[in-house]
């Protein structure tokens, strides 16, 4: 999903001044004592660089808007619709196993909590073990957060928008979550990696994992996770909090990644908190300084589950993915909120319902599991 930029440093600050923009229930809102207006974020691909799929926009604080990432358009009113498949590949079919990965020896010695959490001494703000519990809740304690997604499949006719019963559904986690791994790889992590370097590093996490084979990387991700300091892929410069893409993007930045494990879906995910309200800090909560961290992986964790091998799964006209579609909503139907799993709770970003509104679509934060 598009990448994030920065939000506004308080929930609390908010008024409810807000504008609905289309039928994609995109919305506007104000800041009180700031003056500062926050919109929906841009379409997806993004950056100028169509391996940045869903990349979530940096929110601007000067404007308190969305940066508008190069090459992007404004985003399409029409509902998701399925891509055919890359390499037989359109969704996570199974229950989804998310990888995390902490590259690069900055991130320190480190330990385990009795939750089974790992610690990181060099992770100055805790955003591994958050992000980590939040993968680990998803699936449990009854939550509708992910039933969003469970609506979209494969297997049916490319620009189809509904899926029947029969068809291969997105894949709920199950009540053990998400989390499948934690990997600290203190091998030497380029200050700014390129796409390809991060393909490569996924395929590299999946050898480790012994995911040898494509069936056992069928439904797993790989979240790339970068220590402070670092700028993968020029996040600073470019824009963006994160994306996601998969290891045979011939438009990755310096290639296509080979893998003898099959495709490889991974995600980009900087050090975030570095980037503060640009990148979802104290969107939902105050201080919220993790906000960011569960709001953008939660949107690239959405995006690759119906999109694994992009453009292959479901996007919209102009290539946005389920997640793009309604970042950054501050209030209204489909606002960033928090959600309650089984390791406790954690705001998150709504996500694009084509079955929302009688089939309008829309952005919702639950629905019933398919």
């Amino acid at each position: 999903m598009p990448r994030l930029n920065r939000a506004i440093s308080s929930r609390s600050a908010k008024t409810a001044a807000l504008a609905a923009a289309s039928s994609l229930a995109l919305v506007t809102g104000l800041f009180a004592g700031s003056g500062l207006a926050q919109a929906d974020s841009a379409a997806t691909p993004a950056a100028g660089h169509a391996y940045r799929h869903g990349a979530v926009p940096k929110l601007d604080p000067a404007t308190g808007r969305a940066v508008t990432l190069p090459g992007t358009a404004t985003t399409s009113a029409a509902n998701l619709a399925y891509g055919g498949a890359i390499d037989g590949i359109g969704v996570t079919t199974g229950a989804p196993k998310v990888y995390v990965i902490y590259w690069g020896a900055q991130w320190g010695k480190a330990s385990t909590d009795s939750h089974g959490l790992v610690h990181l001494a060099g992770d100055k703000s805790g955003m591994a073990p958050d992000q980590q519990s939040f993968f680990k809740g998803l699936g449990t304690g009854g939550e509708t957060w992910s039933g969003v997604m469970t609506q979209y499949c494969q297997g049916v006719a490319t620009g189809a928008q509904t899926c029947p019963s029969t068809a291969a559904h997105v894949g709920h986690p199950t009540t053990a979550g998400a989390l499948a791994g934690v990997w600290e790889d203190t091998s030497a992590v380029p200050a700014a990696a390129s796409g390809h370097q991060i393909a490569l590093e996924a395929i590299k996490a999946a050898k480790h994992f012994a995911n040898t084979t494509a069936a056992k990387n069928r439904n797993a991700q790989y979240v790339i996770t970068f220590p402070t300091g670092t700028n993968p892929d020029n996040y600073q410069s470019q824009g963006f909090c994160a994306w996601h893409d998969y290891n045979g993007d011939t438009t990755l930045s310096g290639g296509a990644a080979t893998s003898p494990y099959g495709d490889i879906a991974f995600t980009n995910m900087p050090y975030l908190t570095d980037a503060g309200a640009s990148c979802g800090q104290g969107f939902v909560n105050s201080p919220g300084t993790l906000d960011g961290v569960t709001i953008v992986g939660g949107h690239e964790y959405a995006e690759t589950i119906t999109d694994q091998n992009p453009a292959g799964g479901w996007t919209s006209s102009n290539g946005s993915e389920n997640g793009d579609l309604c970042a950054w909503i501050s209030s209204g139907q489909g606002a960033s909120q928090n959600i309650t799993l089984g390791t406790g709770k954690f705001a998150v970003q709504s996500t694009w319902a084509n079955d929302f509104n009688n089939g309008a679509g829309g952005c919702e934060a639950s629905h019933p599991v398919h």
